[in-house]
């Protein structure tokens, strides 16, 4: 191993130990808001979505081929009185495309959001092009909301010649404030004495804590916690009249998530994210890489001069095995998450290296942590 590479893995085993010093400093203060890990059933956006068309294109539209974008278009026209004949129609300037959503339950009629328009056919780009008045739907089949509006594309493509250039992906456009709800969904929390609070991770420790916290601020019997993923409101007397109030109050709460020890790997970037749970027991861990080099060379052999020979290629192959030497090392005891890097990091292992570590201890049991590979 070359000293400069020697002084890169020791500026990586710093900035691992002051990152996890870091953490390890903060641990004390790591308590979450309510509304960070949980949600109130029932409250969350829905999709919609929609099929329309994209004019006002230059010339980077749907070709002929693309039949149902001449179909669409023929019936658009149709239904305003004109009389087109498909085969006569030319695309080019036009896109279908698809309209996508997400609609807030409490969001009122009138309230404009944004959507995400995708060519559903060979267009090259939807630069520059308008959508068309487009009604989006939701899974029960019921129209919510009606989009129409120019596109925003945040890129652009051009070429030329056999030459091109494009930046960001031209054939997806965003529509700023282009949607317009028509319909509200149907729900409301006017009236209601229960709630239910769904936490993002299930966690009975979390749900107990959650539970406590709940209670500790609006007294006894407020909250429930009916599994590891699920707490049950009830709306204090107090708060008859302003739920919203009750709700909002019950999201800014904190609670101290408890966490399950897990170690994550993506063996195709190398790169390992360990929680600060993370510990190992004692165990003795040696790694050496072996390289094989094969170097093939193209070589002439040439006759005496006036020989009479003749000149005859052939190739010469170096072959080159060097084994770095894997020291055997001690790492563990049970260890905190700094000290394990600082033991792994030792042995000046590399982070793919330490991914075929980290997989190795786990085989043999002594890795307590769950791992998950990416």
């Amino acid at each position: 191993m070359t000293r400069r590479l020697r002084k890169a893995i020791v500026a990586m085993a710093a900035s691992a130990l002051a990152l996890a010093g870091f953490f390890g400093a903060t641990g004390d203060v790591a308590a979450a808001r309510v509304k960070d890990i949980a949600a109130i059933k029932g409250v969350r956006e829905n999709q919609i979505i929609g099929y329309g068309l994209v004019v006002g294109l230059n010339g980077t539209g749907d070709r002929e081929k693309t039949e149902f974008t001449v179909q669409s278009l023929t019936s658009l026209l149709g239904q305003m009185g004109i009389g087109v004949d498909p085969d006569a129609v030319r695309v080019r300037n036009v896109a279908a495309v698809m309209v996508t959503a997400m609609l807030h339950p409490f969001a009122r009629t009138g309230t404009q959001i944004d959507a995400t328009v995708s060519s559903l056919g060979d267009s090259s780009s939807l630069e520059g092009g308008t959508l068309l008045m487009t009604p989006l739907h939701g899974s029960d089949g019921q129209v919510y909301a009606i989009g129409q509006g120019p596109l925003s594309i945040g890129g652009f493509s051009a070429g030329g010649g056999g030459s091109s250039v494009q930046k960001n992906h031209p054939t997806v456009g965003r529509l700023a404030g282009g949607v317009t709800v028509e319909r509200e969904l149907a729900y409301s929390i006017e009236g209601r004495s229960r709630f239910e609070l769904a936490l993002a991770r299930a966690d009975f420790t979390t749900a107990l804590r959650l539970a406590a916290a709940i209670n500790g601020h609006f007294g006894m019997a407020t909250a429930t916690a009916r599994d590891a993923g699920t707490l049950e409101l009830t709306v204090p007397a107090a708060y008859d009249r302003d739920v919203v109030g009750f709700l909002a109050t019950v999201e800014s709460l904190t609670v101290d998530p408890d966490r399950t020890a897990r170690v994550v790997l993506n063996e195709r970037t190398g790169t390992v994210v360990m929680g600060a749970e993370v510990a190992i027991s004692r165990v003795a861990v040696s790694h050496g890489n072996l390289s094989v080099t094969i170097a093939t060379t193209q070589e002439v052999s040439q006759p005496n001069p006036f020989g009479g020979g003749r000149t005859v290629p052939f190739r010469n192959t170096d072959v080159t095995a060097v084994e770095e030497g894997g020291n055997l090392a001690l790492v563990g005891g049970p260890v905190t998450v700094d000290e394990l890097v600082r033991g792994l990091n030792a042995l000046g292992v590399t982070p793919r290296d330490l991914i075929a570590i980290l997989q190795a201890i786990r085989a043999a049991g002594a890795l307590s942590a769950e791992m998950e590979l990416l």
